[in-house]
């Protein structure tokens, strides 16, 4: 499929999904007849060309498939009105004009696949196929799972919002910051997935990160007076500027101190770097502008040397304070020994090991070991730095980050 057209429909799915969900008020029904809709544009508009209003074009084919799921379930009676209701919809033109073209319903569509109801990981799934228009098929793709588990995953959540009773509404003053809190979480978890995915034989999946982006700017667009989520957009951008640099020619993994920096987006950094600014001074930084910040300080440094790490170190303890999570606390681990040297940041590892465990927590022991092989080396300790390269190795599904660690370990016997 044209690529221009893949983005449109991207753009208009959640637009043509906020109308039927206003309309009719029943999203997993809604969320079907949208992906019918686009499935219908993917195969028509190569051949026949984009209509002049493609969003109108795709209501009215979302509108069809409505009346055609809700006519397969005619036991309830509720039903059968609301399929009624969806034939009055398609007979009268005001009505199938385009009633979403003056609304924008991007942040009512996130909040509601963020609802609380519902499981992080079950979050990401609908929000990639209700908000972001990606396929089961492409979502399954990049989590490493079957079509049909990740089909039942994306159909058991909808059942739940059901349950829940969770509603197509915007935020209140009362619950706007916990439910917009619950909307970046999952985009930074689709973009972290995307930057270094868990599996497989490539080190990032840039249709996650470019989708976290896109979706991260329509939340932006919604909120602009949002401090964090300019934050998290500054520090999506920032980090995706490295991009390019972190593999080389043969996809092997290039770390940070070796990367060509000649190669880093300039223009990301540039907008990344605007937008921290921007919002720095606005109240108490929270944690997307702080990672913001240290990414933007990463970027100021037109060399590996030049890189303020005593300013990292203390901006990572600010954020320890604040998520005192264990990739933070390693993360600071790093940045203390870059700035003050290996053994100090042996000694702060081994701290936080005694008091937290980091080295038995499932989300950081594989990067654990890395960091403490990394460490040992710089100290001198050849071996034990090789075996724990090995052993961190062994932790990981990424085929790129694997090798590049038992080659680590194979350069020092």
């Amino acid at each position: 499929m044209n690529t221009d057209i893949e983005q449109l429909l991207r753009v208009e799915a959640p637009q043509v999904l906020g109308a039927l969900v206003r309309r009719f008020g029943r999203f997993e029904v809604a969320e079907d007849a949208v992906q019918e809709a686009l499935l219908a544009a993917s195969r028509t508009w190569p051949a026949e060309g984009v209509p002049d209003n493609p969003r109108s074009w795709l209501i009215r084919i979302g509108y069809r498939r409505m009346v055609d799921l809700l006519r397969a379930d005619q036991a309830r009676r509720r039903r059968e009105q609301e399929a009624g209701a969806a034939e009055l919809a398609m007979q009268e033109p005001a009505r199938r004009a385009d009633p979403a073209q003056e609304t924008d319903d991007s942040l009512a569509l996130l909040l509601l696949c963020c609802h609380p109801a519902l499981s992080a990981t079950s979050q990401v799934a609908l929000t990639l196929r209700a908000v972001g228009g990606l396929t089961t098929a492409e979502i399954a793709h990049a989590y490493g799972m079957t079509e049909n588990t990740m089909g039942t995953r994306i159909s058991r959540a909808k059942q739940q919002l059901a349950r829940a009773g969770a509603r197509f509404t915007p935020p209140t003053d009362a619950d706007r910051d916990s439910r917009v809190a619950a909307v970046t979480q999952v985009l930074y978890l689709i973009f972290n997935e995307g930057y270094t995915a868990s599996a497989g034989d490539r080190l990032a999946r840039v249709d996650l990160t470019g989708e976290a982006i896109r979706l991260t700017r329509m939340l932006h667009r919604s909120l602009p007076a949002d401090a964090e989520v300019t934050g998290l957009l500054a520090l999506m951008l920032l980090t995706e500027a490295r991009r390019p640099a972190r593999t080389g020619g043969h996809d092997e993994l290039v770390p940070l101190d070796e990367q060509d920096r000649t190669r880093w987006d300039a223009e990301l950094i540039r907008e990344g770097t605007e937008l921290i600014d921007g919002v720095w001074n606005r109240g108490e930084a929270g944690p997307y502008r702080l990672q913001a910040a240290i990414a933007a300080v990463h970027a100021a440094a037109t060399a590996p040397e030049q890189t303020d790490w005593p300013q990292i170190a203390a901006l990572y303890l600010w954020l320890e304070r604040l998520t005192p999570t264990p990739p933070v606390r390693l993360s600071r681990v790093v940045a203390v020994a870059k700035a003050y040297g290996p053994a100090r940041g042996l000694a702060l590892l081994d701290d936080l090991n005694r008091r937290f465990r980091l080295d038995r927590d499932p989300l950081i022991r594989q990067r654990e070991r890395a960091v403490r092989a990394h460490l040992l080396r710089m100290t001198g300790d050849a071996a034990d730095a090789a075996r724990l390269y090995r052993e961190a190795a062994s932790l990981t599904g990424n085929q790129i980050e694997r090798r590049y660690l038992l080659d680590q370990a194979d350069r020092l016997g």
